[in-house]
């Protein structure tokens, strides 16, 4: 039924982390996604004990779950620049510290930008970049969860079978996932509006990744049109993937218990994000 879907959104912590349950509570979340830390910093203030006890205190109170991390926007796992490389991998691994604490279900990244040296390499050294955080993260419970991406730029990401690629180069794949982004899918090239084309995507996807492997789904419209390299987010249905992918989205019985997160813009009451997701469920056949 529809009020049993795990949907959700990205929600703010702003005035402590615990406070996120709080706002997506009031919302009627099932799941949500944070930052837990500036998305444009490199390090982050560390959790104090009150923070984390006053998190566990309102998670324990919470049926919101799985709750998710977006990492930084600054990290790039396959930048050329030695110094933003190093950087990158730290920020990475102060990622999966701090969703440790908070025992999230993953952080979820973007991949890199190869900036010029190539989809090839850049590959290869995103997953050299896992590899070092995987080392020094050991007994980390947070799943690393590589999202698609729309293509802009030199961003690996925008096929589904780079995901795999990375994958395979990657030691420990048992910590590996992915989320789709809907727009990211729509602006790299995948016409997700209609049913073939979804249905295309999701064949593509089990014969690469492996539905098996989809943690997420990052839930968005897209302003701009299909194949446009270009990622910018627009509320359900009211961007060019339209109805139809949506429906087609939350009808699909293989998604059903996977998470199904918002990332559109709102207003600090987050009616945005009630409308988007009494929309979303209006599309659910029973």
């Amino acid at each position: 039924m529809a009020t049993d879907i795990l949907l959700g959104t990205h929600v703010s912590v702003s005035g402590g982390v615990h406070r996120a349950f709080e706002r997506a509570t009031k919302i009627g979340c099932a799941t949500m996604q944070i930052f837990t830390k500036n998305s444009n910093q490199w390090t982050g203030k560390a959790f104090t004990e009150e923070d984390i006890a006053s998190y566990k205190i309102a998670r324990g109170k919470s049926t919101i779950d799985p709750v998710f991390s977006h990492a930084s926007y600054l990290i790039n796992l396959c930048a050329t620049d030695p110094r933003t490389l190093t950087n990158s991998r730290n920020a990475f691994i102060d990622e999966f510290e701090r969703a440790q604490v908070l025992d999230l279900r993953g952080v979820i990244v973007h991949p890199g930008s190869h900036l010029g040296a190539g989809e090839r390499d850049g590959i290869r050294r995103i997953a050299e970049s896992i590899n070092l955080v995987h080392a020094r993260t050991r007994g980390c419970s947070p799943l690393t969860v590589l999202e698609t991406t729309a293509g802009q730029g030199s961003a690996i990401g925008y096929r589904l079978q780079h995901l795999q690629h990375i994958i395979d180069l990657v030691d420990d794949r048992q910590r590996m996932a992915i989320c789709i982004d809907t727009c990211h899918l729509f602006a790299a090239g995948y016409p997700i509006g209609t049913e073939e084309g979804w249905h295309t995507m999701m064949t593509e996807l089990d014969d690469t990744v492996g539905l098996a492997r989809l943690a997420a789904i990052h839930v968005n419209d897209s302003k701009k049109d299909l194949g446009s390299r270009v990622d910018r987010h627009e509320h359900i249905a009211r961007g060019l993937i339209g109805q139809r992918g949506f429906s087609l989205l939350m009808n699909d019985p293989r998604l059903a218990g996977v998470p199904k997160i918002l990332e559109t813009e709102k207003s600090e009451d987050m009616h945005e994000d009630v409308e988007n997701m009494t929309y979303l469920r209006s599309l659910v056949r029973s």
